[in-house]
């Protein structure tokens, strides 16, 4: 499939200019729908539907930017084959001469850093045996032994079930204060049965990787994951290059930050945390995204097994199943958002503080990965409608639409494993 057009939409210019900017807009976008094939095309001609949905992804954007949810951002969206639609929108900050949003800016994950490079690395560890998921915390981390914390095990950090609750971090020495309150601080419930969204618990996971492997969690994701899988944009700690490409944060007094992890415990850990600190571009996410929708594969490149990805992906419950997570992924949860109306019930992802998230759906082939500039972070509920508006249009025009006719020639539908998982 031919991908769509990309364009950007400008914040910083007058009511009346935007207005005009935005029928021009309406009227290019019409004009690539009816010459391309990026969607579906019926005998009588394109969809209208489509042509629609496209123009309300940016009329929902632009809304965004209006009210000063972002000041800009990139959708991404696509399947097991490669993209189907990508888009950009507004500057990379909200100062007045930045530069505009491209499809190669590079934006801090946060806590994307989770699931594109933590628990993939600590998955890749159990596949070769290195370690195991129901390994006790006490066997990689001794300065837990006599604390209370035999029974929490290596799968309990990757659910957020270990009954442990975010410490504060000493600058004088971030990592050693962690390990040291973390352990000395009581279980909040039983292991396997609270789920409380932690940072501790990839703070850890990312000591774990080091510990077994010998390197740091950034050598060791860009040596099985990044550089097997061509994300070359895909790393920790920007250097002056990539961080003059960066889009930006705000700074605990407002000031955009570029290039530099937004994450204060993760800049104290040196930039290279478990939780946070990871930098990528959409197009290098789309790249993981389709691995993981080829079980592990891309383009003849392997770097998980099918087991390996099926059992990352598989909902392990908790609040007696009123939430469900993967390991590492969100499902079910107070933090789905992204799933919007119409993913398919054990489609996954995750969002990150910065103004990112990406939501995988392998039983309808389809990805969507949104990355965005930040702006408003004390209303949490327009970034969170923002997110779920914008997979639900993706669902309308690409699920919907396969449904209705069928998947293409040669195309098979996969359908997600889904083992009920209680207490693992």
């Amino acid at each position: 499939m031919a991908r769509l057009l990309l364009y950007s939409i400008d914040l910083h210019v007058t009511p009346f200019a935007r207005l005009f900017r935005l029928m021009l807009t309406r009227a290019i976008v019409i004009v690539v729908l009816l010459l391309c094939t990026a969607l579906p095309v019926s005998a009588e001609g394109p969809s209208s539907l489509a042509t629609d949905l496209v123009l309300e992804v940016d009329l929902l954007m632009q809304r965004a930017m209006e009210e000063r949810t972002i000041a800009g951002g990139v959708i991404l969206v696509g399947n097991r084959q490669g993209v189907l639609l990508e888009r950009a929108f507004g500057r990379v900050s909200p100062l007045p001469d930045a530069v505009p949003v491209a499809m190669d800016t590079v934006f801090d994950l946060a806590s994307l850093t989770k699931v594109v490079a933590t628990t993939p690395a600590v998955m890749k560890l159990a596949e070769q045996g290195r370690l195991s998921l129901v390994d006790p915390l006490v066997k990689w981390f001794p300065e837990f032994a006599g604390r209370g914390k035999d029974e929490v095990l290596v799968v309990h950090l990757l659910t957020h079930t270990s009954g442990l609750d975010d410490v504060i971090l000493s600058p004088e020495s971030p990592l050693q204060s962690a390990l040291e309150r973390a352990a000395a601080e009581q279980l909040k419930g039983e292991p396997g049965v609270r789920f409380k969204y932690a940072d501790i618990n990839f703070i850890l996971l990312g000591e774990l990787v080091r510990r077994v492997t010998g390197v740091p969690l950034d050598r060791y994701a860009a040596e099985v994951l990044y550089r097997p899988l061509g994300m070359a944009e895909t790393g920790f700690t920007p250097d002056q290059e990539t961080a003059n490409r960066c889009a930006a944060t705000l700074d605990g007094a407002g000031l955009p930050v570029l290039g530099v992890v937004q994450d204060y415990p993760a800049r104290l850990l040196g930039g290279v945390a478990g939780h946070a600190g990871l930098f990528s571009t959409a197009r290098d996410l789309s790249r993981f995204c389709q691995a993981i929708l080829n079980n592990g594969t891309l383009q003849g490149r392997h770097v998980m097994a099918v087991r390996t990805v099926e059992q990352m992906t598989a909902p392990y419950f908790s609040r007696g199943g009123k939430v469900a997570r993967g390991l590492g992924w969100d499902i079910a949860s107070p933090y789905s958002s992204p799933r919007g109306k119409g993913f398919a019930e054990g489609s996954f992802g995750h969002t990150g503080y910065s103004g990112t998230s990406v939501w995988v759906d392998p039983r309808n082939d389809i990805y969507v990965v949104f990355l965005s500039v930040r702006l408003n972070y004390r209303d949490v509920k327009s970034l969170a409608r923002l997110r779920a508006g914008l997979s639900s249009l993706v669902a309308a025009m690409f699920i919907s639409r396969q449904t209705e006719e069928g998947p293409e020639p040669g195309m098979e539908t996969a359908s997600l494993p889904l083992p009920a998982r209680v207490n693992p």
